[in-house]
Order: structure tokens, then sequence, then C-alpha cells
């Protein structure tokens, strides 16, 4: 599998992704701020589905997330889903409270 890239705009709008010969197969729209990492969709193409790929790419972001201290909010289904089932492996990062 091709390595996710994170790639972003100056503004902070961007995605960690899995690109293969300039098609983009995985994607984690993302906007990072000086506080957060905002998660707003998850999309896996149907050639990587089963291969835990939605899994990579929250962890991708879960690691760029505490290297930076920053906090995620998670307003992607996917990702929301997975903090509130393993809530000890995501409570230092996930912001339960910017609304």
């Amino acid at each position: 599998m091709d390595e996710i890239q994170l790639k972003l705009e100056p503004n902070g709008q961007g995605a960690f992704v899995i690109e293969h010969e300039g098609e983009r197969l995985a994607e984690m729209v993302i906007a990072v701020d000086k506080q957060n990492v905002t998660v707003y969709h998850t999309e896996v193409s149907e050639k990587l589905k089963g291969q835990g790929v939605a899994s990579k790419l929250l962890a991708a972001m879960v690691d760029h997330a505490r290297k930076h201290q920053l906090k995620v909010i998670a307003l992607c289904p996917f990702v929301t889903a997975q903090f509130k089932r393993h809530p000890e492996l995501y409570a230092d990062v996930w912001n339960q409270n910017w609304h």
C-alpha cells in the first residue's frame, strides 16, 4: 500500500491521503488551526476496502495531533464512532467541548 501523506494548504485545509499513480484512493479531510484538528470526512476507495485503511488514516491523524499538541474535533462519523468505541485510546486528543 502507498503511504499516507498529509497535504495541507496554507490556510490549514487539507487531508491525509493515500494516492497511487496520481489517483486518490483514500482521504481523511481535515482543517488545522492553532488548537485543533477538525476531521470532516473519511473516504476509502472500493479498491482498498477491507484493508483497515480508514483505521490507518485515523492513526496518522491522531499521531499528528499528538505531535503538535492539538485536540481533535470529530465531525466525521467514522472518527466519532472510533472515539466513542475506544475512549481510553483517544481521551488525550478528543475535544468534546468545542461547541
